[in-house]
């Protein structure tokens, strides 16, 4: 047996000698050192691509930063912003501060129910006759209607035609996931009296009641819009949106513009008469034609 690790054939350590055997070793060691200059060649070779394709794509990135087409350019100077600065700081707030917006328009309508809470099932006119017989000398405020007008809206029955109350409106602008009743009133000197309603608990209560010259009423999404226009400054007009506030539980006029709508200097201001779907009631109880009626 032979020993454990132990080689076969020669004994270890015992080398041929001779011209053979020189040259054996001198080749081994000349092609052991050309492997070694041709692997040093190569890596450096590739280290100098590598180098080389860093520094083009370098030089190409900056040169596309740089004035030409697609580059940076200045905006200009940044002008120094200004902070909001607090005046009279020292006056005193307020102690006693006036009725909210909206407070005196929140009012349960008497007598009437609801079925479902579904607004749709509801009679608009019924719905306005109910606000008038309970309060019938009401000439101002959130209830407050002209006394003809008034008289009109109580012969809605028998006088259809020269009836005030216009078509109803529906939207969702309490995002309770129900619909609203919108409800608009004609009045004298082009005034229109815009009333909102939401049914709750089998009943209906009222959310919303302004009365304006109106130029248009609009919906844009739970927001409703109210075109006035300016007696007093020419050319312009106001704009009022109507939106639902959870707190008070009412519609507030949470945005309030004045627009200009042509140059000051073009003479006396034109605007427009309402563009409302209903008809019109006259001093002669004869009734005018309608405008085109809008799609609901």
């Amino acid at each position: 047996m032979r020993p454990r690790g132990a080689r076969r054939g020669r004994p270890r350590g015992r080398q041929r000698t001779g011209p053979r055997g020189a040259r054996s070793a001198a080749g081994a060691r000349n092609a052991a050192g050309a492997r070694s200059v041709t692997g040093a060649r190569n890596a450096t070779g590739l280290r100098c691509a590598a180098g080389f394709l860093c520094a083009l794509g370098l030089g190409l990135a900056l040169a596309g930063c740089g004035g030409g087409e697609g580059g940076l350019e200045s905006a200009g100077p940044t002008p120094t912003a200004v902070g909001p600065v607090r005046l009279w700081p020292d006056l005193p707030p307020a102690t006693n501060p006036p009725i909210d917006y909206g407070e005196s328009d929140i009012q349960r309508v008497p007598g009437m129910e609801v079925p479902d809470n579904d607004v749709h099932s509801v009679d608009p006119v019924a719905v306005v006759r109910a606000e008038v017989r309970a309060r019938p000398d009401a000439r101002t405020g959130a209830d407050g209607l002209y006394e003809q007008t008034a008289r009109a809206i109580e012969a809605c029955g028998a006088a259809p035609a020269a009836c005030p109350v216009l078509r109803p409106y529906y939207r969702d602008l309490t995002g309770n996931g129900r619909d609203e009743l919108i409800v608009g009133i004609r009045m004298p000197d082009q005034q229109v009296g815009v009333r909102v309603y939401v049914a709750e608990n089998g009943g209906l209560t009222r959310i919303m009641s302004t009365v304006d010259q109106v130029i248009s009423v609009e919906l844009a999404g739970r927001d409703l819009i109210m075109r006035v226009g300016s007696a007093g400054i020419p050319g312009y007009e106001y704009r009022t949106a109507w939106s639902w506030d959870e707190q008070q539980g009412s519609m507030l006029p949470t945005r309030d513009e004045i627009v200009r709508v042509k140059p000051s200097d073009a003479g006396p201001s034109m605007v427009p008469a309402p563009h409302l779907v209903g008809p019109t009631p006259t001093p002669t109880g004869r009734p005018v034609p309608l405008p085109p009626e809008a799609t609901p």
